[in-house]
Parts: structure tokens; C-alpha cells; sequence
């Protein structure tokens, strides 16, 4: 998925300055003049980050950072400020922020920022979507084959979960080889991956 800086600051000048800057260095960049302009876009779930003035009218860069926080929004936080607030910085940083800036700063800072934490979204973002990957899977396991999953997993042999659950250790096998399948697992031990990274016991 595409990614876009999105520059929040209400001084146009500021703001204009920054964008150029990233756009100079090939990003793609979209500006706004307040939280409030952004704050609807980004809780669709773009992709990028946001290089965000904290001091604004209305609905400043930390209350911005709260809602996007509370709304589970992915999307990494780069504050910019004229104030050497070191507080503020420490509220910002404890809630997720991605970098905070203080002006003026460095060009070569600015994008090194962005930079990172562009790579940082990409990462949250495959992530995340491979546990929805892995959860689709799980889902369509039949109870059997959930039960088969956690022993093997586990580290159970065919023939012990057999016995569990009554059955030959051949429908066993067969079973573990079809569950195996669905989730995408090449291997006992990456079936014991699957069910730790959905903490299944």
C-alpha cells in the first residue's frame, strides 16, 4: 500500500516548508491546516505517518494523538514544535509518538524521522495483517482439528493424541496433514508459531 507523510500545522508557512522538503526527497506528501481537517482521513486507516505541529486552535497535536491512540489507528506520530516543552515531549513519547522535533530543526532530521517511522508503519502494518491471515485460518479448523493443533503443537505424538481423543492413529495423521495445510504450516514447529502468535492453550 502506497504511504503519505500527511503534514498537520497551522502555520502556512511551516507547513509548506516541511512538505517541500519531503516532496524533494520523493515523498508523497498531502497538508492540512488543522487536526480537525485530518483527523476524519485518519481514521480511515491511511497508510504513512504524520508529521504533527503539536501546539494548535481547537483540537491540538496531543489530543489528535489520544484520539488516533483510543482508535487503534496505525499510523506514527512525528511532533514538531516551537516550544523546548521537555514534559509535553515525555507525554508524546509515552503515548507512541515516532519522534519529536523541536524547531527548527535539521532537514537531514526531518526525513531521517520520517524514514523510520515509515519503515515502522510498513512493519505494524504486515503484521497486523498476517494475524488477521492467521486468525482466518484458525477459524475455519474444525473442532477436531483445533484440539489436534494444541496437542501437536505441544509436542504430542499421533499416537498419545489418538488415544485422547478415541480415534486411529492413522485419522490422526491425516487430520494433522490437513490442518497443516489450512493454517500453512510446513512444519511441526511452525504450527507451534501459529499457536503462539494467536496464544492459543
Amino acid at each position: 500500500m502506497p504511504q503519505t507523510v500527511f503534514v498537520v500545522d497551522d502555520d502556512e508557512s511551516m507547513r509548506d516548508a516541511i512538505a517541500d522538503v519531503l516532496e524533494m526527497a520523493g515523498r508523497t506528501v498531502r497538508k492540512f491546516a488543522n487536526a480537525a481537517e485530518f483527523v476524519e482521513l485518519a481514521m480511515t486507516g491511511p497508510a504513512g505517518c504524520v508529521v504533527l505541529d503539536v501546539r494548535m486552535p481547537n483540537l491540538d497535536g496531543l489530543k489528535l494523538q489520544r484520539q488516533l491512540v483510543d482508535a487503534d489507528v496505525v499510523l506514527p506520530i512525528i511532533f514538531v514544535t516551537g516550544y523546548a516543552d521537555i514534559p509535553m515531549s515525555v507525554t508524546a513519547m509515552k503515548a507512541g509518538a515516532a519522534d519529536f522535533l523541536t524547531k527548527p530543526f535539521r532537514e537531514q532530521d526531518l526525513l531521517d524521522a520520517v524514514t523510520q517511522a515509515l519503515e515502522s508503519e510498513r512493519a505494524t502494518r504486515a503484521e497486523r495483517q498476517e494475524l488477521v491471515r492467521l486468525h482466518s485460518a484458525y477459524a475455519e479448523l474444525t473442532d477436531r482439528e483445533r484440539h489436534i493443533l494444541l496437542q501437536a503443537a505441544a509436542g504430542r505424538l499421533n499416537k498419545v493424541i489418538a488415544g485422547d481423543l478415541g480415534l486411529s492413529e492413522i485419522t490422526v495423521k491425516v487430520a494433522r496433514a490437513q490442518l497443516m495445510r489450512k493454517v500453512g504450516a510446513n512444519s511441526i514447529a511452525e504450527l507451534g508459531r501459529f499457536a503462539e502468535r494467536l496464544k492459543l492453550s
